[in-house]
C-alpha cells in the first residue's frame, strides 16, 4: 500500500483537472477525466469466480512486466514496467500514456520499480519511485521524485531528481528491493535496499544494503535515527535484511515488511527502530547449496519474524487492507506470491500476526494494492503470465 488509505480517502473525492494534480471537479461518483463514471468502471458483474474462492476477478488491463502501481485521486492509476516505463492508465484501463522512461538497468531482477505518491500529492504533483542504475563500481538501487503535469491531455513526469541511493554500488542483477512508504504523518519516508545477494552488507554499520532506511522526504538521513549515535549510516532504521520487496504501515501506525528468504524462509516482519533482523547470520531457511542456516531463536540478539513460510511464497508487494469491500478483513496483511503464484493473507491483530489463506491465482503476483474503492487490485509480473491487472470484487 502507497499512501495510508486514510491520507488516500479525503482527496478520493475529488478529482484532477485535466491541467494537473489539483483536485477542482467532482469524481468518484461523476465523470472521471477518461469519461467513465463509477458505474461504468464497476465490473464486477462481470467478473468470474473460481470455485471455493471468495472473490469475483475482473481482468482491467495488460502491461509488459509491470512491477508497482498506485492510484491517483481520481481512480487513475501509475503503472511501472520494468523497462522503465511509467505509464499514466485510466481508471477503466482502456486509456494509457507513458509519462516517463527512465534509464534503469534492468538486467536479472532490476527495473524501474515501486512508485507512490507524495502525501502532499494534490498540491505538489510529487510522484516517488525507486529502480535499478549503473553506478560506477556496479549497480545499485536509486530514489527519486518527479512532478505530474498535465496539459492539453497530455501528461509527462517533470522535474526529475535523484534523492537517495545505496552504498557501495556492487556488481550482480538482483536483491535490489526499493520499495517505498511514507509514515502516516507524512514527515518520513522509509526505503527498502537489499543486501543484492552479497550476504554480509546486511550486517555492515556502513553500508546501506540489507537495511531499511528512515528519511526525510528530500532523501536526506531523518533526524533521530536510533544507530546514527552507534556508528552506523545515519540513514539506517533497522538492518539484517535480505531482499525486503513490500512494505505498509497499518492504521496503529506499525510498520510491516515482508522479505525473501532464501532457500525457505519467507518472512514477514514488525519494523521496530534499530533492531538487527538477523541475515545473514540467522534464518529459518537454508541457503541454496544445503548448507545450514542457524534459526531464529530466542536470545540470540536477532528480532525473529512474526510469520515465515517454508516452502516458500516469494512474497511479492504488500498490502494492509483497510476498505468495506471486505469487512472481514479489514486491518489484515495481504502479499502478492510470485514461485507460489499466490495471494497470501496475513491475518493481523495489534502486533501480532497469523497465517491466514492463500489462494491460487494461477499467475506470479507482483504487485497488491487497495483501489479507492474499497476493491483489491493485484498485478501479475509478466514474468510468466500475461502481465495483467486484476481487480478483486466479493464473490456473488
Amino acid at each position: 500500500m502507497k499512501l495510508p488509505l486514510l491520507a488516500i480517502l479525503p482527496v478520493a473525492l475529488l478529482a484532477c483537472s485535466g491541467n494537473g494534480p489539483s483536485p477542482t471537479e467532482p469524481a468518484p461518483n461523476g465523470p472521471s477525466p477518461n469519461g467513465a463514471t463509477a458505474n461504468e468502471t464497476d465490473a464486477s458483474s462481470r467478473a468470474t469466480v473460481v470455485d471455493g474462492q471468495p472473490f469475483g476477478r475482473t481482468v482491467i488491463a495488460d502491461f509488459d512486466a509491470p512491477w508497482a502501481m498506485t492510484f491517483l485521486p481520481d481512480r487513475r492509476m501509475l503503472v511501472t514496467e520494468k523497462d522503465g516505463r511509467m505509464l499514466l492508465v485510466s481508471a477503466d484501463g482502456r486509456q494509457r500514456q507513458t509519462i516517463a522512461t527512465l534509464p534503469v538497468d534492468s538486467a536479472g531482477q532490476g527495473g524501474l520499480m515501486d512508485v507512490v505518491l507524495a502525501p502532499d500529492f494534490p498540491r505538489s504533483g510529487r510522484v516517488y519511485f525507486s529502480y535499478s542504475a549503473a553506478a560506477d563500481g556496479g549497480k545499485r538501487v536509486v530514489l527519486a521524485r518527479g512532478r505530474l503535469q498535465e496539459a492539453n491531455g497530455t501528461a509527462r513526469l517533470t522535474g526529475i531528481e535523484t534523492l537517495w541511493h545505496a552504498t557501495p554500488a556492487v556488481t550482480g542483477d538482483g536483491h535490489y528491493s526499493g520499495r517505498i512508504a511514507f509514515s502516516p504523518d507524512g514527515r518520513h519516508l522509509f526505503f527498502t535496499a537489499g543486501e543484492r545477494q552479497k550476504f554480509t552488507p546486511a550486517q555492515d554499520p556502513k553500508a546501506t544494503l540489507g537495511k531499511v532506511l528512515r528519511l526525510t522526504p528530500d532523501g536526506k538521513p531523518a533526524p533521530g535515527n536510533p544507530l546514527a549515535a552507534k556508528g552506523f549510516d545515519p540513514a539506517i532504521w533497522s538492518y539484517g535484511h535480505r531482499n525486503l520487496l513490500g512494505l505498509a504501515f497499518d492504521a496503529s501506525g506499525n510498520l510491516w515488511e515482508q522479505e525473501m528468504g532464501p532457500k525457505g524462509g519467507d518472512e514477514l516482519n514488525l519494523i521496530l527502530p534499530g533492531r538487527n533482523y538477523g541475515w545473514p547470520n540467522a534464518s529459518n531457511g537454508s541457503h541454496y547449496d544445503g548448507r545450514d542456516i542457524p534459526d531464529h531463536r530466542a536470545g540470540d540478539g536477532y528480532e525473529p519474524p512474526r510469520v515465515w513460510w517454508n516452502p516458500v511464497i516469494s512474497p511479492g508487494g504488500l498490502m494492509i487492507y483497510s476498505g468495506t469491500m471486505f469487512p472481514q478483513w479489514r486491518g489484515d496483511a495481504f502479499i502478492g506470491g510470485l514461485s507460489s503464484q499466490s495471494l497470501v493473507r496475513v491475518h493481523l491483530d495489534g502486533t501480532r500476526a497469523t497465517k491466514g489463506d492463500q489462494w491460487a491465482m494461477g499467475a506470479r503476483i507482483r504487485e497488491v494494492e487497495q483501489g479507492p474503492d474499497g476493491a483489491i487490485y493485484v498485478l501479475e509480473d509478466g514474468g510468466e503470465s500475461q502481465g495483467r491487472l486484476i481487480r478483486l470484487t466479493p464473490a456473488s
